[in-house]
């Protein structure tokens, strides 16, 4: 990483590139090395109010709202921008979130980076305005018209484990709508956004105000951001327990909220699946990103009939499955994110164990790697479908698999959680596994390998996986009031 490394990164406040107003700077840790890689402005309670006074003005008095052709080019600029300045991108998601390199010619920057293209051409294209006809109510001839128009100031606060990818998720959109944003970064990536609001106040015509980017170690910086009632609109990926306290802060200004939430999804196979596809996709599924995303599927639901089979299968293929230094291209599992992530998901597996979990594989942390914070990949047979790792959400990469007997119960299964937000269906049939899967109450799910993920499909949860939709129409129109007008014809 050279872009940063020693000296630290500036916030973005009504277009200036600026330190913290009280001087603070916070160490960015790299994951795979337990090294400071470097340090970056650490935001106050005056800087996260400069931030909402420069969106809330950008907003109100300048044309930004209204503007659709000037936006849609902001927005192809930011897309060009970030294209040409990917190797330095690229590097950052490395160091400070501790990926493989590998994923970030997918969800962790290309795919993110492209999706921006999809949002221009949405926002070019977008009725504004629909002609709803002419109508009579108590005898008054009237022509309607619904208008969208944007939600106004939003805040967005991202997590840590795909920030690229959930930064732009929101904020283009936002952006494209006719929003003004302000955005709080986790504390644990703060250069992925502190990099991208360099980008964009040196490479685009960004108007000031338009978007502020304001990290911080203090997650009363977020708390702040969901409360100010200059704020229109709060849209949060994270934790459910988070999410919930981010409601409730709108709450007092009855505020739009977005929350895209935890998950605990399951990966059922049928009893005349191919065995071989179920295990690659779990393994796969299990190590991308050390399991730190909310959409991975950590609930392998074997047939009884096939258990002891596909355990075994598992096993066998997650044994010398790659994973270790995030750099090298060949790896497919780095680090967790730090040390109390870490700690937390060996808690977990010891609280599988206590509650009759068996650990089939792994189960703590790799005698190879003395650096950094990984945990092998694990696999806790013999779960119960109560047990705490068959229901909470653990964030790292380990698998509970349980039983089940025939589709009804499999079904049961995967509904009988707190979330709802993905899930997958194997089958040899594809009629059978569509539906299974139409059974399962969840946001996204797959259907014999399938994929959901792409800039124009809605992602979202059930239940306490979320509410609204990222990505997609939907998503776009998450950043939309409707005010319908009726004019005397």
């Amino acid at each position: 990483m050279t872009s940063g490394s020693g000296r630290e990164q500036l916030l973005l406040i009504d277009g200036e590139l600026v330190p913290a107003s009280d001087g603070g700077t916070f160490p960015n840790v790299d994951p795979a090395t337990e090294e400071v890689i470097g340090h970056t402005a650490d935001a106050t309670a005056a800087d996260m109010d400069r931030a909402i006074g420069a969106a809330r003005r950008a907003f109100d008095e300048t044309s930004w709202s209204t503007d659709h052709a000037f936006r849609v080019r902001c927005i192809r600029q930011l897309q060009e921008a970030l294209t040409k300045n990917a190797a330095e991108l690229r590097a950052a998601i490395v160091a400070e979130v501790g990926c493989p390199v590998a994923l970030t010619d997918g969800a962790q920057f290309a795919t993110p980076v492209g999706g921006l293209g999809w949002i221009a051409d949405l926002a070019e294209n977008y009725e504004w305005e629909t002609d709803l006809g002419v109508a009579s109510p108590y005898g008054i001839r009237s022509r309607r018209i619904q208008r969208r128009e944007p939600v106004g100031v939003v805040g967005a606060i991202t997590p840590w484990n795909f920030p690229v990818q959930i930064i732009l998720a929101k904020i283009g959109p936002a952006l494209a709508a006719g929003c003004t944003v302000v955005l709080k970064p986790a504390p644990d990536t703060p250069w992925n956004a502190t990099i991208l609001g360099r980008i964009a106040a040196e490479e685009t015509d960004l108007p000031p105000g338009v978007l502020n980017i304001v990290a911080g170690s203090s997650h009363e910086l977020g708390q702040r951001l969901s409360e100010d009632p200059r704020v229109d609109m709060v849209s949060f990926t994270g934790s459910t327990d988070t999410g919930r306290k981010v409601m409730r802060a709108g709450a007092e200004n009855i505020k739009k909220v977005f929350l895209e939430l935890g998950g605990k999804s399951a990966l059922l196979a049928l009893d005349d699946a191919n065995m071989n596809a179920v295990v690659g996709n779990a393994a796969f599924q299990i190590t991308t990103h050390a399991g730190q995303g909310c959409a991975i599927l950590t609930r392998l639901v074997l047939p009884r009939s096939r258990y002891d089979e596909g355990v075994e299968k598992l096993v066998k293929t997650l044994t010398g499955w790659p994973y270790g230094d995030p750099t090298d291209p060949g790896v497919l599992m780095g680090p967790l994110i730090n040390a109390r992530q870490r700690d937390r998901v060996l808690a977990y597996i010891d609280k599988g164990v206590a509650e009759g979990a068996r650990v089939a594989l792994g189960g703590g942390r790799p005698e190879h790697l003395t650096r950094g914070y990984y945990v092998e990949p694990t696999v806790l047979a013999d779960v119960a479908p109560d047990a705490t790792v068959a229901r909470e959400e653990i964030f790292g990469p380990v698998i509970a698999v349980l039983a089940h007997d025939g589709d009804d119960h499999a079904v049961e299964i995967a509904n009988d959680s707190p979330y709802g937000l993905s899930g997958m269906v194997v089958s040899a049939s594809q009629e059978r596994a569509r539906a299974v899967a139409n059974r399962v109450r969840t946001g996204t799910i797959s259907v014999n390998g399938g994929l959901f993920y792409g800039a124009d499909a809605p992602f979202g949860g059930y239940k306490q996986s979320g509410v609204g939709r990222e990505s997609g129409l939907a998503g776009f129109e998450e950043y939309l009031e409707i005010k319908t007008i009726a004019e005397a014809c």
